[in-house]
C-alpha cells in the first residue's frame, strides 16, 4: 500500500496532516508513506518538523514537479502537472478542499482523504462538496453532527477524535514568552476574508488603542492568509508599531501557526478565526468584534461568539476589555462545553495515531461502521 500526503497550499495546513503521515509510517511499516512538497519552502518546513518531532519516521519526502519559469504556478496547475505521480498511490491525504479539483482530472482507483485543518464554525467547513471525499477525519462531535445532518459523511467513511496538530504542540503557557512587564497580553487574531474579518473596519483602531495603552500588551497575529496572499500590503505601515515594547507584530511567521501566541496570551480578541478553538482549550477570556452585523445568535457558523462578549465597535474599548476579563467566569461553562464538543479526543490518546490507523483500516476495508470513540 502506498499513501501520499501532498502540500499545495499555505504552510499552516501542514500541522494538520503531517503528524498523521509520521504515525502511519511508524505504526504501519508495510505502508509506503510519502510526503510531497510543492515548493522548497514546503520541503524545508516539512523536513524540519519531521526532524524535530518524528526523526525515526520512515517518511519519503518528494518534491512535486513545477512548471519552468513560474514562481507561483498555483495549486490546480500543480495538481495537473503531478497527476500521474499522485494517481500512482492508493490514497492521497490532504488537509484542504481545493484538492477536490483532482476529482475532475480523474483519480482512477486512488482514494481521496480529507484531514480538515482547524476546527472552526465557518460554513466553508461544511460545504456541499465534502461528500466527494472517500474518507474524512473530524475533530469532534460538533463537526460530526453538522456533517452527518448535511449528508456529507456517513458511518464507515469517517473517523472522529483526530486533531493531529495537538500531538506536536499543545496549550502550554509562558506568560513571559514575549513580554516581561507584568501586563496582561491580548492576542488580536482577525480573519483573512473581508466579509468576515474585523481587520479593515476596526484593525488599525485596535492597534492604535494598544499602542497608547499603559495597561496591556498586544500580539497582532492575524490569520496566516490575511497578508500571506496580499500583493499590495504596505509593511512599512507597521514599522512604528514594531518598536513599541508592548506590541508584537507578526504577519505570518511559524509562531503564528504553531500555537505560540494562542498559548501565551491572556485574552483572545478576534472575529471568526478557528484559532479561538485552540485558544480556549485552556479557558481564558475572549472578546469578539462584530464588524458586519450578521444575524449570529443561534447560527452555528458563529457558535464561538458564545464564548465571550460580542461588541459592535471600539467605543469605550478600555471598559469593554476590562469587562471581558471580569466576566470570564460567566463564560467558563460555555467554553468548556465548546472544547468538549469540538475536540473529542480521549485523555492521553495520540490523535495522529488514531487518524493513521483509521485511514489504513479504511483502505484495507476494515473501517468501523461506528467510528466514534
Amino acid at each position: 500500500m502506498r499513501v501520499v500526503f501532498p502540500y499545495f497550499a499555505q504552510l499552516h495546513q501542514v500541522y494538520h496532516s503531517l503528524p498523521i503521515a509520521a504515525e502511519m509510517a511508524r505504526r504501519h511499516p508495510d505502508v509506503e508513506v510519502h510526503v510531497a512538497a510543492a515548493t522548497p519552502a514546503h520541503r524545508d518546513f516539512i523536513t524540519s518538523l519531521l526532524h524535530k518531532h518524528a526523526p525515526a519516521a520512515s517518511v519519503r519526502v518528494d518534491a512535486l514537479s513545477r512548471p519552468w519559469l513560474q514562481a507561483n504556478p498555483g495549486k490546480k496547475m500543480m495538481m495537473v502537472r503531478n497527476l500521474r505521480y499522485l494517481r500512482s498511490f492508493n490514497a492521497i491525504v490532504v488537509p484542504e478542499r481545493t484538492s477536490l479539483f483532482m476529482r475532475q482530472l480523474g483519480l482512477g482507483d486512488t482514494r481521496l482523504i480529507w484531514t480538515r485543518h482547524g476546527a472552526g464554525d465557518r460554513a466553508v467547513g461544511f460545504a456541499a462538496d465534502i461528500d466527494q471525499f472517500d474518507f474524512v477525519l473530524v475533530a469532534g462531535r460538533k463537526i460530526e453532527r453538522r456533517l452527518l445532518n448535511a449528508g456529507l459523511i456517513r458511518p464507515g467513511n469517517y473517523s472522529i477524535g483526530v486533531y493531529a496538530k495537538f500531538d506536536w504542540m499543545g496549550p502550554s503557557h509562558d506568560p513571559h514568552a514575549l513580554f516581561d512587564n507584568g501586563r496582561p497580553t491580548v492576542l488580536y487574531n482577525p480573519h483573512f476574508q473581508d466579509p468576515l474579518s474585523s481587520w479593515k473596519k476596526h484593525g488599525v483602531d485596535v492597534l492604535n488603542f494598544f499602542a497608547s495603552s499603559d495597561q496591556y500588551n498586544l500580539i497582532f497575529a492575524p490569520h496566516f492568509r490575511l497578508f500571506n496572499t496580499s500583493l499590495d500590503i504596505n509593511y512599512k505601515f507597521f514599522e512604528p508599531y514594531r518598536i513599541l515594547p508592548n506590541l508584537h507584530i507578526d504577519h505570518g511567521s511559524r509562531n503564528s501557526i504553531d500555537m505560540t501566541y494562542t498559548s501565551s496570551a491572556d485574552m483572545y480578541l478576534g472575529d471568526v478565526s478557528s484559532q479561538v478553538a485552540e485558544f480556549v482549550t485552556r479557558p481564558r477570556p475572549c472578546l469578539f468584534l462584530d464588524s458586519h452585523n450578521p444575524d449570529w445568535r443561534g447560527n452555528p457558523d458563529y457558535e464561538c461568539w458564545n464564548l465571550g462578549p460580542v461588541i459592535n465597535g471600539l467605543d469605550d474599548f478600555r471598559e469593554k476589555i476590562a469587562a471581558a476579563f471580569a466576566s470570564h467566569s460567566e463564560y467558563l461553562p460555555a467554553q468548556r462545553h465548546y472544547v468538549a464538543e469540538t475536540f473529542s479526543i480521549m485523555p492521553g490518546e495520540a490523535s495522529a495515531a488514531r487518524g493513521a490507523d483509521a485511514i489504513v483500516d479504511f483502505l484495507r476495508g476494515n473501517a468501523s461502521p461506528c467510528p466514534a470513540p
